[in-house]
């Protein structure tokens, strides 16, 4: 029989496998190239009523400037987070939606924070200047981050989860986002009733 531990470390090998292999080659320019290595029977884009909603474990680290960062001091808002490279053409096309986004909807109660991964802090930190991210982005060049969120992996980059207030993963986008899906989105979950949504 596999203990939990064992399954644990198995699921936690297999999302940083799918995500080194996201990455991997030098591929197209196009939004597709981001989304060729999604794993098998996983879902572009999902929602999750509350009663099926989890959280996800703690996630500490670095921003891309040097300040640690805990993802509890974003409890009570409404969190977009999204992982993305340098070196990913598909985050290079949505990259200006998420921003769009993000400007259209900071005042309600809403945060946004990227997850930079299989990159150099100088590159990440030149994107984010050449796109004018307004947003701060966790420095995970191993990608650790996205072994706190097993229960919903982003197993390919670009990949946008969006927490409610209460700090659990309402929607997933494994694809290439458009500023019209993520305001729905957000909108949608910023205006539940309850600070859990129920």
């Amino acid at each position: 029989m596999i203990s939990s531990r064992s399954r644990g470390a198995c699921t936690a090998a297999a999302i940083a496998a799918a995500l080194a292999l996201a990455g991997c080659g030098d591929a197209a320019p196009t939004p597709a190239a981001g989304t060729a290595d999604l794993a098998a029977g996983a879902p572009v884009s999902q929602l999750y009523p509350p009663p099926e909603r989890t959280t996800p474990q703690p996630v500490t680290g670095e921003l891309l400037d040097g300040t640690p960062f805990d993802l509890l001091s974003l409890r009570g808002k409404v969190v977009v987070v999204n992982w993305w490279g340098s070196w990913c053409a598909p985050c290079r096309v949505e990259t200006p939606d998420l921003v769009a986004a993000y400007e259209a909807t900071e005042e309600e109660g809403v945060a946004f924070l990227g997850v930079n991964v299989r990159d150099t802090r100088d590159a990440a930190t030149s994107f984010s200047t050449d796109f004018r991210v307004p947003y701060p982005s966790v420095f995970d060049p191993a990608g650790r981050v996205a072994l706190a969120f097993r229960d919903v992996p982003p197993t390919v980059v670009p990949t946008t989860v969006i927490l409610d207030r209460s700090g659990r993963v309402a929607t997933a986008f494994r694809k290439v986002v458009t500023q019209d899906e993520l305001e729905s989105a957000i909108r949608g979950i910023a205006t539940e009733s309850g600070p859990t949504g129920g």
